[in-house]
């Protein structure tokens, strides 16, 4: 496999509304500005671009191509984009880079939930015929999972607190987080549900956000970043979009595509961000991995701490990523999910290297 890694991480602050437009380039701007700071590149280093987001999201069509005013006319890119988290548009840079076309790539994700009603218009990622005029929000569809597993023995309305306190606790050292801070589980208990048996804490707050990630191929990653974080795994898989014809309480896509990733060998992981945006479904993510109590899971407090649509995914990979380039890991795995009930999934896995 061609040595491609991870050289550069950044990503607006999670809040839940900004007054800029629905294009992200209010958001987007300074997460470039950053990457090409900390990178000492300017953008005529930069060898191909893609994005992720959503024209249902954003309310207008192309929105992609007006999000490209935070890049700039001149000189002109060389640029993709894919109508999803945009965890999905660094697998399509990560091909582009295999093909030694280029040796950089920058990947960027953005989505302004604050500006519809997001439950509405996620409803229209079901099934167009059957589904969709019923008009099911994702909360009330996550929550027919998680009635599922409690009813079926496979997690307790405790063991859901018990990650989101985690979560919250881990997030007080993320400056970008939504909400972060020590709780007390019996607290979140005695909280009202917003769809049974989901709690406020179960469920990922939505956040208005924006994330960019930097690729590089081999020699020119070792010019960027002192201590790179190579990507030696990454694979994405589906199931079916009928939620009525699955076992929402096993995500057989994810594990199919950590078994890709991974080789088969989790052992070792010693962080995994997983995108889960609901507490039982981080329960779900770690049963199909093969994840053990070894592993940390989402220091950086995760998805149920802010989860800006359509670039939540990348900053799992962001965070991983992190870890490898920081000294703190030796090999990271990141997790993205899209659609419905954890529908599709991607996993990666980067490494660092003496």
């Amino acid at each position: 496999m061609t040595d491609i890694a991870v050289v550069g991480f950044a990503q607006a602050p999670h809040v839940r509304e900004t007054s800029g437009t629905t294009n992200g380039v209010e958001m987007l701007v300074p997460c470039f500005q950053e990457l090409y700071s900390d990178l000492g590149i300017t953008k005529s280093d930069i060898g191909f671009w893609c994005s992720g987001s959503s024209d249902y999201l954003a309310g207008r069509s192309f929105s992609f191509i007006s999000a490209i005013d935070s890049i700039g006319a001149v000189p002109p890119i060389n640029e993709s984009h894919v109508e999803m988290d945009a965890a999905w548009a660094l697998y399509e840079a990560w091909v582009k880079l295999m093909t030694g076309e280029v040796d950089t790539a920058l990947v960027y994700g953005f989505g302004k939930s604050s500006a519809g009603n997001l439950r509405q218009i996620l409803a229209m990622q079901m099934d167009p015929y059957l589904v969709s005029p019923l008009w099911p929000d994702s909360v009330s569809v996550a929550g027919l999972q998680a009635r599922l597993g409690l009813d079926a023995g496979k997690w307790t309305a405790e063991e859901m607190a018990a990650i989101a306190q985690r979560s919250r606790a881990a997030a007080k050292s993320n400056p970008d987080a939504q909400i972060a801070g020590d709780v007390d589980i019996e607290a979140l208990l005695a909280s009202e549900f917003v769809a049974d048996p989901l709690r406020a804490h179960d469920c990922a707050p939505i956040t208005d956000g924006a994330a960019a990630i930097i690729l590089a191929r081999g020699d020119r990653a070792r010019e960027l970043c002192e201590r790179p974080a190579w990507i030696t795994g990454i694979e994405h898989r589906i199931d079916s979009p009928n939620i009525g014809s699955r076992d929402l309480t096993t995500s057989p896509s994810t594990a199919s595509a950590a078994r890709a990733a991974t080789g088969g060998e989790v052992s070792d992981i010693d962080v995994a961000e997983l995108h889960a945006p609901f507490t039982h479904q981080e329960i779900i993510l770690r049963e199909a991995i093969g994840l053990t109590d070894a592993t940390t899971i989402n220091p950086s407090g995760g998805p149920l701490t802010g989860n800006p649509m359509f670039s939540g995914g990348l900053e799992r990979i962001g965070h991983a990523a992190r870890q490898i380039m920081s000294g703190d890991a030796r090999r990271t795995l990141a997790h993205a999910t899209s659609g419905p009930v954890l529908q599709q999934n991607l996993v990666a896995v980067l490494e660092g290297r003496n």
